[in-house]
């Protein structure tokens, strides 16, 4: 049995209004039992739950260098913050994050994999 992992953060909704930038709690998720394990990104409360789902290594990268695949793109914004762009039909949804934050999810998502598959290896040695 895998633990899920979800922590809350503070990110930026960059819009084209006027202020620009309007602050919002972004809801992070990773679940390695899952079919085709993903960072899974919620805003709570948004109309219709805004949700996506990106890889955990292009999230990595993406703090270090742009890095996109399909409809998601990543990239570090000045030293301390990192993008995230999301494409779908109605539109482009533009977070903008504190690395620390992202860099803090990830390594707790490693943890959790690692002690998971320890476990695993632990189990199968004792068959």
């Amino acid at each position: 049995m895998s633990a899920v992992v979800e922590q809350h953060a503070r990110a930026h909704l960059v819009t084209d209004a006027p202020d620009g930038h309007r602050a919002i709690r972004v809801a992070l998720r990773y679940d390695p039992s899952a079919q085709s394990p993903s960072i899974h990104i919620a805003l709570p409360g948004s109309p219709g739950q805004a949700e996506w789902d990106l890889p955990r290594a292009l999230l990595e990268k993406g703090l270090r260098t742009p890095a996109g695949s399909g409809a998601v793109q990543v990239w570090p914004c000045g030293r301390v913050q990192a993008v995230i762009e999301f494409h779908a039909e109605g539109g482009v949804t533009v977070l903008q994050f504190d690395c620390v934050a992202l860099m803090r999810f990830l390594r707790r998502t490693y943890a959790v994999t690692a002690t998971t598959a320890t476990a695993t290896t632990a189990t199968t040695a004792t068959r």
